[in-house]
């Protein structure tokens, strides 16, 4: 009960503010980001992986490019023998485009191994 009628006074006094499952003094930084829930909402609407990553480029002020976790030699040896890039991070798995192998999680397997994983194919090519 004290500390009830302690947050109510700081409330009343205008030292602390409430978000949804968050107190937070009003001098520190929200514990949500504003820029996460922009990318978030970028990636919603947007019907492709470049439609996304432009929007969230706009939103944040920062461009989306891939990480490039794997050597070119090893991207070039795996595309030749079939295998598709999945990323583990997303469940997704990519046979080209620009994601093959760049994502910063992932890692490259054939394809039938990628489906019995329970990882799913791009949307996007």
């Amino acid at each position: 009960m004290r500390i009830r009628n302690s947050l109510a006074a700081l409330i009343a006094a205008g030292a602390l503010t409430l978000a949804p499952h968050v107190y937070a003094l009003q001098d520190e930084t929200p514990q949500t980001s504003k820029a996460k829930k922009a990318r978030k909402k970028a990636t919603q609407g947007a019907e492709t992986t470049g439609q996304a990553a432009s929007q969230t480029a706009q939103t944040t002020g920062k461009s989306v490019e891939p990480a490039k976790t794997v050597s070119d030699s090893e991207i070039a040896a795996a595309k030749a023998s079939g295998k598709v890039w999945v990323n583990t991070q997303t469940g997704v798995y990519h046979k080209e485009g620009k994601w093959y192998g760049a994502t910063k999680q992932g890692k490259f397997m054939t394809e039938d191994e990628a489906v019995k994983a329970g990882f799913r194919p791009s949307k996007t090519k």
